[in-house]
């Protein structure tokens, strides 16, 4: 049976220069926390994907003013209007998640449609669910189709989450920034989209 080898002959000088896209799961996630800014904000680095001309598009559906040129992003928060967004830009995307935090620290309460398609019941945004609950925040599941978060005032909180999750960190912190009092997220996840969605969240203002 042949065997497949790879050879590497080594001490040789390595050089040469690589651009480096910008990271899809920040971007996903450092798009919808821009409608927590006053204003005007600025990305660059975006990688050119479907996935950013959908959240873009997300953002526009709040009367968000928006530019999207190349791998730049230029956005004005100044006349947003919270609305429901629409069911079939929400599950054509997973990451769409992230604009319930962001839209529940912005406005206090969010219409939106079920992400990616996720049925009731056990699913994988239950602990994303129990930080904005741990907030303060009420949810009417009572829709198949959509999900209704609303709290008279968010309140920092303790939050344990059941297991770690990347999604339900950002989420809870997009949600928190905006809350009365210090949040505490114990087992939270500590990969690079994480440290730059707080990051950016930093520079807006926020303190993480």
């Amino acid at each position: 049976m042949s065997q497949e080898v790879i050879k590497i002959r080594g001490g040789q000088p390595l050089k040469g220069e690589v651009t480096i896209s910008g990271a899809k799961n920040s971007a996903v996630a450092i798009i919808p926390a821009t409608l927590l800014a006053q204003g005007q904000v600025k990305i660059d680095g975006l990688p050119q994907i479907s996935d950013v001309e959908t959240l873009v598009s997300l953002l526009e559906d709040l009367n968000i003013k928006t530019n999207l040129n190349g791998k730049t992003l230029e956005v004005d928060t100044t006349d947003i209007k919270n609305a429901p967004l629409p069911n079939n830009k929400v599950e054509s995307l997973r990451a769409s998640y992230y604009m319930m935090g962001a839209m529940l620290g912005r406005f206090k309460k969010c219409v939106i449609g079920l992400p990616g398609g996720c049925p009731l019941g056990p699913r994988p945004i239950d602990q994303h669910i129990k930080g904005f609950k741990a907030l303060g925040a009420e949810i009417d599941e009572s829709s198949d189709t959509s999900m209704k978060i609303e709290a008279k005032e968010l309140h920092g909180a303790n939050i344990f989450l059941d297991m770690v999750s990347v999604g339900a960190t950002i989420n809870i912190m997009l949600a928190a920034v905006h809350a009365k009092g210090q949040t505490t997220i114990e087992n939270a996840a500590k990969e690079p989209e994480v440290v730059d969605v707080a990051n950016f969240l930093n520079s807006l203002g926020a303190n993480i």
